[in-house]
């Protein structure tokens, strides 16, 4: 099955909570996702099985690239549905994600992951440790 791989493409808020909530747990409400990606983010990136006659397919795979507005970018929320995963979707998405922010002009492309997802990002899309902090709010 080929996947399709959309820079700032249509999003449905209904397959993203799904989506969403299949790699990180339900959330406690439906997201306005179309009115927060327009007004926090660089891009994002959907990844989608083919659809038919035309239309768009259904959501496989999605990144976040939130940034500063200047040399900073962020990945958030990288999730790839179950019935996908392991078949290199996440990395795909995270390249792209990369060309996209750095040919908005950023420098550099952050993220953060619980330790166990260290192989894919520092493995399969290239990433290098660093030091860094966080605050819980």
């Amino acid at each position: 099955m080929t996947i399709a791989y959309e820079w700032r493409g249509e999003i449905d808020n209904g397959a993203l909570d799904a989506l969403h909530a299949e790699g990180f747990g339900p959330r406690p409400a439906q997201t306005d996702w179309r009115t927060r990606l327009h007004r926090h983010s660089l891009g994002w990136v959907c990844a989608r099985e083919p659809g038919e006659d035309g239309e768009d397919g259904r959501l496989a795979g999605f990144v976040n690239v939130a940034w500063d507005g200047g040399a900073h970018a962020f990945l958030v929320d990288t999730v790839v549905a179950r019935r996908h995963r392991g078949r290199g979707i996440g990395a795909a998405l995270v390249a792209v994600a990369e060309e996209r922010a750095r040919a908005a002009g950023c420098e550099w492309l952050h993220v953060d992951f619980e330790d166990g997802l260290a192989p894919f990002y520092f493995g399969a899309c290239g990433f290098r440790p660093t030091r860094a902090g966080l605050v819980a709010l």
